[in-house]
């Protein structure tokens, strides 16, 4: 362990005592020196398989626990006993450690309140339909080559939704990226990997067929850098629309209900 790691997580420890995973709550939430803590010892243990960002390599994004309604306490749960089934182990690090990267994944996870703008909703509901809703899902509704976006506003800022709209393939989420392949009898498929081995390949195209294929039986298999998704720059989504769009997002709820408007 280097000293600077040494030095933060001697400072962290010592501002707490021992704390058990059935305790309510984590003792590091917002806490500047645990979360620093909890980068250094993230970047040192999950990300080659999590990702730098935490948004899913050959893991999962983890970022999106907190999305789909998990817990402080659920996350430090699921680090600490691992998940059965999967390449992932247990941990047998201090609890304080683990808190310590419970708080780093918890503050790169969850952003402030959104701001909706000044956009209309209604304009906007209009807008995801016509453009949006044949990919994305939304409680239930709506296509799924893209992401669910149910509840998106609470775990993405504006300005992160502006960039995953106006440029798509600046950040692909894990499950999402695009590859392009040529069977052996010629027929030529397009969609997003949703897992991968070295023998093998599942994928999802563009109809939303889940599919396998053996790599040896292949003609061609690229891996490209390009989303599946339009990329919606101003002459095809314009600076009011994407106003409405993103004031329509951040009305939704996963419970299915909407936040009421002001």
């Amino acid at each position: 362990m280097n000293s600077t790691l040494s030095h933060i997580l001697a400072v962290v420890c010592a501002a707490a005592p021992l704390y058990a995973a059935a305790q309510v709550g984590n003792p590091f939430e917002g806490d500047a020196r645990a979360i620093r803590a909890g980068d250094v010892l993230y970047a040192n243990r999950c990300a080659a398989c999590h990702g730098a960002d935490a948004k899913g390599a050959t893991g999962p994004d983890v970022t999106r626990l907190w999305l789909e309604q998990a817990n402080d306490e659920r996350v430090f749960e699921t680090i600490q006993l691992g998940v059965d089934g999967s390449v992932m182990p247990p941990s047998f690090a201090p609890d304080d450690e683990l808190w310590a990267m419970v708080a780093y994944l918890r503050s790169i996870s969850t952003v402030p309140p959104f701001d909706p703008g000044s956009g209309d909703t209604e304009l906007g509901r209009e807008i995801f339909a016509a453009n949006c809703a044949d990919c994305h899902r939304v409680n239930g509704n709506g296509g799924t080559l893209g992401p669910e976006l149910s509840n998106i506003a609470a775990v993405r800022s504006r300005e992160a939704l502006i960039g995953s709209i106006r440029d798509p393939s600046e950040s692909i989420e894990l499950g999402y990226r695009t590859v392009t392949l040529v069977t052996a009898d010629g027929e030529r498929v397009e969609g997003v990997t949703k897992g991968e081995d070295a023998f093998s390949i599942q994928v999802v195209d563009k109809d939303e067929r889940l599919q396998g294929y053996l790599k040896a039986n292949l003609r061609e298999l690229v891996h490209e850098e390009e989303s599946l998704m339009t990329r919606f720059g101003r002459v095809r989504l314009s600076g009011r629309e994407l106003d409405d769009l993103l004031a329509h997002l951040g009305t939704l709820r996963a419970d299915g209900s909407l936040i009421a408007e002001e």
